[in-house]
């Protein structure tokens, strides 16, 4: 906690000179884990800028294991809470480590995408935060990052970059009256999804931009059975409607 806080302290630093911040969403954010916060992925400096403006609580999160072997940054990344993993392929190590790691009451912070955008919008999500939240039963904090994008271009030119962090409500993803499999978890990422996407200005939605889920989600609606209609997923009733159903035959 102490190297967090420190590591916090430096970052904020560097971001004073380089960029002009804006957050908000605070109150938001729960006070102890386990928890996933889900970003959008556009930059390196995403995971800089969580790490500055987060609060100092236990955290993990998830990297590529090519930064592991980057010398004094993969040392860095390893002491701030990094789970390197073996992208392409089913890592059991790795997925024991975030295991143990939500049980013991950490934060583990997650890019549903996987990888860096390359032109500032979202991209359609894979299912890993999908798969890792259902199976550990834990509240997702949806968080939209803005124009970090920009950051490498400008501070080649010498120019401050507005950069913005903004987190959601916590949830839960819910219930479908069965057991989720195959296109159920595209479903649920595409969930997860829409609510990163409700914190971002439209330029940066991409794949998710004209989602009915999203456009559900953001006039209050439930926006569950847009995402397994979108992602090609039956809905299932609810227990007590299918059970109404099932009487009246």
């Amino acid at each position: 906690m102490l190297f967090a806080r420190f590591v916090r302290i430096v970052l904020r630093i560097l971001l004073f000179f380089t960029a002009k911040i804006t957050a908000s969403g605070y109150e938001n954010i729960p006070e102890t884990g386990p928890f996933i916060p889900v970003v959008n992925h556009m930059s390196v400096m995403d995971t800089v800028l969580l790490l500055a403006f987060a609060p100092p609580l236990r955290r993990a999160y998830m990297a590529g294991e090519k930064w592991e072997k980057v010398p004094i940054l993969g040392r860095l990344m390893t002491w701030t809470g990094a789970i390197f993993i073996n992208r392409g392929e089913v890592d059991r190590a790795a997925l024991k480590k975030i295991q143990a790691a939500l049980d013991d009451g950490k934060v583990l912070g997650m890019a549903p995408e996987g990888t860096r955008s390359k032109n500032g919008q979202m991209a359609r999500a894979k299912n890993g935060a999908a798969y890792l939240a259902l199976r550990a039963g834990v509240p997702l904090l949806p968080v939209g990052v803005v124009n970090t994008n920009l950051y490498k271009a400008n501070l080649k030119r010498l120019r401050r970059t507005p950069l913005e962090i903004h987190a959601g409500p916590p949830f839960t993803l819910p219930e479908i009256g069965r057991r989720p499999r195959g296109k159920d978890l595209d479903a649920y990422s595409h969930y997860i999804m829409i609510h990163i996407a409700a914190q971002l200005p439209e330029r940066h939605r991409g794949y998710y931009a004209d989602s009915p889920a999203l456009a559900a989600l953001l006039r209050g609606d439930d926006p569950m059975p847009f995402c397994l209609e979108t992602e090609g997923a039956k809905p299932v009733a609810p227990p007590a409607e299918r059970k109404a159903v099932d009487d009246s035959g």
